[in-house]
């Protein structure tokens, strides 16, 4: 079975995807792309816990030094409203906060503020805690995060003197939008810090498979050139690396195949000419041999005997015909053979090859009788020849010959 190579050209393989190069600069790429992620996901989450507790640093001092500096140690009772309300305007001066103190219940529970008072609901298990001190809370709400944090007033007078009422409980919401925003704006200049690298990644990945891959390229060209023949195929040898010592092997191995390419077609045009000057020269003392057996051949048969006679000059006929075909085989070598084309009935030209060498009665032709073919007879005759002896002498008779 015949197998034929096909190679695309060069922009056809520069577009296949599986090929080495994309490979190669996809699996750079995906290392780049992996970095980035990575630093750019370490940078956010470091970011934001700056940020956050930045934030939440700031509330939560801010509360205290409010509590401290509008509590004085001895409060007169009829003031004590009055401070509620300091409080509540103290802790609102920021923008994007909300305030409010609550009373704390009469059987010592912690009260809970109306709702929409604060950005963010309060819970009860929220307010229990901040009856123990500060307490704070990050709540994500309607997507916009908020610090909600509570505490209970410390410096009050102590409830033990029934003049005076129960410390309240002060709650504050901060909204954290601003940090949401500057944390998505960090977050887009990453993506797009993201996508240069990646870009960047990319070129540079292309460039530098571009320079592993080219002499890969020409030792692929060389090797199809060497294949088709053309054996003074060198490749320049660059740089000291696995790949400069792969051009150079390739270089002494098609040096190794061109001179013993050339030592073989050397012996084969001598062989050649040997066997062409052989047959020459065997071609005219046998022409004198034939003529000269078939003379004693026919003085033999006129004794009554010759049977020694006839059989040497059968072999000497014989022998001049492989001479024919050695002096023809040589031709073909040459080159020089030649058609002698002519206009033959193929039923004579069948019938006259098997009467010459003695098949007629063991071979049963077949065919039209005025069939007509250009052909050369002597080459004709030859064909017919070989396929008829090799069916006599390889099978049984009697032989079938078919044309049409």
């Amino acid at each position: 079975m015949r197998r034929t190579l096909r190679f695309a050209a060069p922009w056809v393989r520069r577009l296949r995807f599986t090929g080495l190069r994309m490979r190669l600069a996809a699996a750079f790429t995906a290392v780049a792309l992996l970095a980035s992620v990575l630093a750019s996901g370490i940078s956010y989450v470091l970011l934001r816990r700056v940020m956050l507790q930045r934030a939440q640093d700031a509330v939560l001092n801010d509360v205290r030094a409010t509590l401290a500096q509008q509590v004085p140690p001895d409060l007169p009772p009829d003031v004590e409203p009055l401070v509620e309300v300091a409080l509540e305007d103290a802790l609102r001066s920021e923008p994007g906060r909300k305030a409010t103190a609550v009373p704390v219940l009469g059987h010592g529970g912690p009260g809970l503020p109306p709702p929409g008072l604060l950005d963010v609901p309060v819970t009860s298990e929220f307010a229990r805690r901040a009856m123990r001190g500060v307490v704070f809370q990050r709540v994500d709400r309607n997507g916009t995060p908020y610090l909600l944090v509570g505490a209970r007033v410390s410096t009050w007078p102590a409830p033990a003197e029934p003049w005076r009422t129960t410390p309240p409980m002060v709650f504050v919401s901060a909204s954290l939008r601003r940090e949401a925003a500057d944390l998505a704006l960090f977050t887009r200049t990453l993506l797009i810090a993201d996508a240069a690298a990646l870009a960047a990644a990319l070129a540079l990945a292309l460039l530098a498979t571009g320079g592993v891959l080219r002499p890969v390229r020409r030792l692929g060209a060389a090797a199809r050139a060497l294949g088709e023949g053309r054996l003074d195929t060198r490749v320049r040898v660059q740089g000291r690396d696995e790949l400069a010592d792969l051009a150079e092997t390739f270089n002494r191995t098609a040096q190794a195949l061109e001179r013993t390419v050339t030592e073989l077609r050397a012996m084969e045009a001598a062989s050649r000419r040997f066997v062409a000057d052989v047959s020459h020269e065997l071609r005219t003392p046998l022409t004198s041999m034939i003529a000269m057996t078939d003379v004693l051949a026919e003085e033999a048969a006129e004794d009554g005997g010759g049977a020694a006679a006839r059989l040497v000059a059968d072999e000497t006929r014989r022998l001049g015909t492989l001479v024919e075909h050695l002096i023809e085989i040589s031709r073909f070598d040459a080159g020089a053979a030649a058609l002698v084309l002519d206009d033959v009935n193929v039923a004579d030209a069948v019938g006259a090859t098997l009467e010459t060498r003695g098949w007629r009665e063991d071979v049963a032709v077949e065919g039209p009788a005025g069939l007509f073919v250009r052909l050369d007879p002597r080459r004709f005759d030859v064909i017919v020849a070989n396929l008829a002896g090799n069916a006599l002498k390889h099978g049984l008779p009697p032989v079938s010959l078919r044309f049409g």
